[in-house]
């Protein structure tokens, strides 16, 4: 192995999610053989979810730095060469900059719900779904606000846009990526041009010196060449300046498009669900919407193929702040808790709770959620006074209440759009817990959901794996290759919810839509 990674026959991918930054190396048939990672949390600042460019480059640098640790702790080798190299990160959101290259305004994440006004007017003149979160929604809010700096872009891009080019000097955006910043024709494999056209006539008043499309990074597909590691990117990288320069990147792609390489879902008919801080579940469609929903984003794989997105907010952060509460009883009796027994503990107990957990209902809201339409959120519990108030059933209700938000939009999706999957595929935090993140999602969705072996590895390996293919493109299409080299003979483990569970979490979100109202006076009045 050693002589394998000095000689450079390995791929690195490094993503940044919104609590870790994670870095996997793999050999050249995509198994994983070492890794580093950088914990860190998002700070709000004077209205706005971001995170420091200081920071950024920490996290990317410590990242890196553990992962060279770990090879050289495993296998004595000295990481100074890979074949490929690739990064990927939180979609949407807006990092803009003047001709200098100068970030003009703090970095706005997808977290962010301040573009109301935006989305809705760029909703309408489009007759296209533009969330919240999209990046061409942040720039339309900065100029509805009057923003200084939005007469001064000369370039915009996504954080994973953003640390591409400055590794490789290239403006580019692999396609699914891109397609969170504006929208997609599948057809021509790049931004749609009638809404290019469209948008520079909507802000054409405003004599601004660019076009949409003259600050909007280039769109790449999975496989395309996206440029080389320089010398001064080799030295971002790597502090210690033993990474040598001329590294091929595979384009920078979103956490959308790594979690459909991931789970092996980026054919037709298949999916997959993410469910850790935020939670979004995609299907590859067989045929488009037939009508504008707000609560379905349309974004594309990392090919171009287009894929109905569910996207929400909320997921385990209230899960982790009632484990916490357990944590400190446990410590408060003079009990020591190991996280993994706790979460373990806690999971298992809501499988042992009623179908419709038993009259308690409630809304996981850290932050705003434009899926049921709130830009604030508050974390609520109800229950009725002849509630089964079992700790089973609590537990139970905090994991319904975790995806009953994005059960919301896939009921239009699946039932009034009628849209169909073979195969749904769940990954993260959420699924750690054998069998029980299943059958809660399955009872969700009324399919099966298949979790891979390899699930665990994360958006920071589907990177990795994309940067492989580089090497293969030419040979063969992304869904050969991942079913061919990167997954074959792997099947995974699949759950299937009983009928009960189904019509139980059904009955749970009668209740928690007639709740909603309980939320808003939350939100107003907390």
């Amino acid at each position: 192995m050693r002589e394998i990674i000095e000689s450079g026959k390995t791929a690195i991918g490094i993503e940044f999610g919104s609590t870790r930054i994670k870095a996997v190396m793999t050999d050249m048939d995509g198994k994983p053989i070492a890794e580093g990672g950088f914990g860190w949390e998002n700070q709000y600042e004077n209205g706005v979810w971001t995170y420091s460019l200081d920071m950024i480059w920490k996290g990317l640098q410590t990242a890196y730095a553990e992962l060279k640790t770990d090879v050289k702790n495993k296998y004595g080798a000295d990481l100074k060469t890979t074949g490929a190299i690739g990064f990927s990160a939180m979609m949407h959101g807006y990092m803009a900059f003047n001709k200098e290259g100068e970030l003009l305004v703090p970095f706005r994440t997808w977290r962010n719900t301040i573009t109301e006004q935006a989305a809705k007017e760029l909703t309408a003149e489009f007759g296209f779904n533009i969330p919240q979160r999209w990046s061409i929604a942040h720039i339309h809010q900065a100029i509805l606000n009057k923003e200084e700096h939005v007469k001064d872009i000369t370039f915009f891009t996504t954080l994973a846009g953003y640390i591409h080019w400055k590794l490789t000097g290239e403006k580019v955006l692999g396609i699914g990526d891109a397609s969170g910043m504006f929208p997609i024709d599948s057809t021509t494999r790049n931004y749609n041009e009638s809404y290019l056209d469209k948008y520079d006539a909507i802000i054409s008043k405003e004599g601004f010196g660019w076009k949409i499309r003259d600050i909007l990074p280039k769109v790449l597909v999975a496989g395309e060449k996206a440029g080389t590691l320089t010398e001064d990117g080799a030295k971002l990288l790597d502090v210690s300046g033993e990474l040598g320069a001329g590294i091929p990147l595979c384009p920078p792609e979103g956490d959308a498009g790594t979690g459909m390489v991931a789970t092996n879902s980026v054919a037709v008919r298949t999916g997959n669900v993410s469910a850790g801080t935020s939670v979004f579940a995609m299907v590859v469609m067989e045929h488009a919407l037939k009508a504008v929903h707000e609560e379905i984003d349309v974004v594309t794989t990392p090919v171009g193929d287009d894929v109905a997105m569910v996207h929400c907010n909320n997921c385990t952060s209230d899960i982790n702040a009632w484990a916490n509460i357990f944590r400190e009883y446990s410590e408060a009796m003079g009990i020591e808790v190991d996280t993994n027994k706790l979460y373990t503990t806690l999971f298992e107990a809501a499988l042992k709770g009623a179908p419709d957990c038993g009259g308690i209902i409630g809304f996981n809201y850290f932050s705003g959620e434009p899926v049921t339409g709130f830009e604030e959120g508050r974390p609520v519990i109800l229950r009725s006074v002849n509630a089964d108030f079992s700790f089973a059933n609590f537990m139970r209700h905090n994991l319904y209440s975790a995806v009953s938000t994005l059960k919301y939009g896939l009921d239009i999706l699946l039932k009034d759009e009628g849209i169909e999957f073979d195969k749904l595929y769940g990954h993260g935090g959420y699924f750690k817990t054998k069998e029980v993140g299943q059958r809660i999602m399955s009872a969700a969705t009324g399919g099966p959901i298949t979790v891979m072996e390899t699930a665990g590895e994360g958006g920071a390996w589907g990177i990795a794996v994309l940067a492989l293919y580089t090497n293969f493109a030419d040979k063969m299409t992304l869904p050969e290759f991942l079913n061919d080299v990167i997954f074959k003979g792997e099947e995974g483990y699949t759950v299937m919810a009983s009928p009960e569970e189904v019509e139980g979490f059904e009955k749970y979100m009668e209740a928690f839509k007639k709740c909603i109202p309980v939320e808003r006076a939350a939100v107003e009045n907390i």
